[in-house]
């Protein structure tokens, strides 16, 4: 196992006695998990986090005794916690059920505002969660979807048509920050400025780019932005920011009882409080990883330290699985920005059977098409799908060898 460390940062073997689930083992092999981009391993922290809120302070809220006093502060202090990893305000972080179902929310929310004839711009690299829940506004609105094309030779969204995509009727662009699929980093910073020159609101995907991009919103200039506590480390709950001003105005449905102040106007019912307390503390638990004054300046210190890990492993993968005979890797190469992922197909086999196959081994990996379909249909394999495999920051160098190996033997025992 490698034993990275800095005089000040922990080493890797310190960061994986943190995650209970690493002493798993499956049919005698120690599990190595690659599932990160389909929701990672939880450490201890989080969960004690959210054992303690239940047995301590379980109440609902803004109710003036002592248990939901607590509840207002923790979920407080959660904000709080988000508000320093979007680098935004408190009143502007909201939180729900999952990363679809809130964009569901707001589409609704802002569909409300839409007029029959107005567009909505969405592109082929995203995940479906930041593409049907904006095409369902072509039924109950008459929105005009339209679609910003991939490239399948880079891998990379066709940026420079998306100012031809835009005129006065453009509402909304939704863009992902990351493909959960093939790993490509998207401007969005230029794509929201260009939006924004159009007079569009924007609303950036980034769920799979939280957990290996410190998040800066403010830098990005967009108007929403959700992510998914699950993929960092968290428990399965789901976070939007949204610009206050936006989230003070915008006619959410909600019941007439309910708060109507920011940012609460924009939740719907009783919130899982133990997610949200949850998720704060996977905020505090990658922050713990880092070095700093401020909880943000931690948080940016263990992101850059961490992923200088990933982008190597990420270089291993890549070349190691593009060697092995029939095995096609999908996406930019590794020269380019992209995430800590690596897809690939091996010759015609369905993707389920590597999984399966690499599982018996104690390696778990994801396939299919991640929800990304049109992702998976541009390259033609939508009934062969895509091998997953995700660098989380507890991998190591001795699973990226092992991940390999059980590639080369899959095609040694297909023949």
């Amino acid at each position: 196992m490698q034993a990275q460390t800095t005089e000040n940062h922990p080493s890797l073997d310190d960061i994986r006695s943190r995650f209970p689930a690493l002493e798993r083992e499956h049919n005698g092999f120690p599990v190595a998990y690659f599932d990160g981009p389909g929701g990672t391993q939880v450490p201890r922290e989080v969960v004690e986090a959210m054992s303690d809120y239940l047995f301590n302070h379980n109440a609902n809220t803004h109710w003036g005794y002592p248990t939901s006093d607590e509840t207002d502060e923790m979920i407080a202090d959660s904000r709080a916690a988000f508000a320093d990893f979007f680098n935004c305000s408190p009143d502007e972080v909201v939180f729900g059920q999952n990363m679809t179902t809130i964009t569901f929310h707001l589409a609704r929310a802002l569909g409300r505002q839409f007029s029959a004839g107005d567009e909505i711009v969405v592109t082929e690299l995203d995940h479906h969660a930041n593409v049907d829940t904006w095409r369902s506004l072509e039924t109950d609105r008459g929105v005009i979807i339209r679609v910003l094309p991939m490239d399948t030779e880079s891998g990379q969204l066709m940026l420079d048509e998306l100012p031809g995509l835009l005129n006065e009727r453009t509402k909304l662009v939704a863009i992902g920050a990351a493909s959960n699929a093939i790993g490509t980093i998207s401007d969005i910073r230029a794509a929201c400025a260009t939006a924004r020159k159009a007079g569009a609101l924007t609303f950036v995907d980034a769920v799979h780019f939280a957990p290996h991009n410190l998040v800066d919103v403010r830098g990005i200039g967009c108007d929403f932005l959700a992510c998914s506590a699950y993929k960092f480390y968290g428990p399965h709950i789901g976070i939007l920011f949204g610009r206050k001003e936006l989230i003070e105005t915008i006619d959410f449905p909600k019941l007439r009882p309910a708060p109507n102040h920011r940012p609460d106007r924009a939740e719907t019912g009783t919130q899982s409080h133990e997610s949200i307390v949850g998720a704060a503390a996977a905020v505090d638990f990658i922050a713990s990883l880092g070095m700093g004054e401020t909880r943000r300046e931690r948080l940016r210190d263990a992101f850059d330290f961490l992923h200088g890990k990933d982008a190597e492993l990420v270089q291993t993968l890549w070349s190691g699985l593009s060697e092995i005979p029939g095995v096609r890797v999908y996406g930019p190469p590794t020269d380019c920005e992209r995430t800590s992922l690596v897809s690939f197909t091996v010759g015609d086999h369905r993707s389920e059977e590597v999984s399966r196959f690499l599982a018996e081994r104690g390696m778990f990996v994801s396939h299919g098409d991640f929800y990304a379909s049109t992702v998976v249909e541009r390259y033609g394999i939508t009934e062969q799908g895509l091998v997953r495999v995700g660098c989380s920051f507890y991998t190591t160098e001795n699973e990226v060898q092992r991940l390999i190996a059980g590639v080369a033997e899959f095609v040694a025992a297909a023949g």
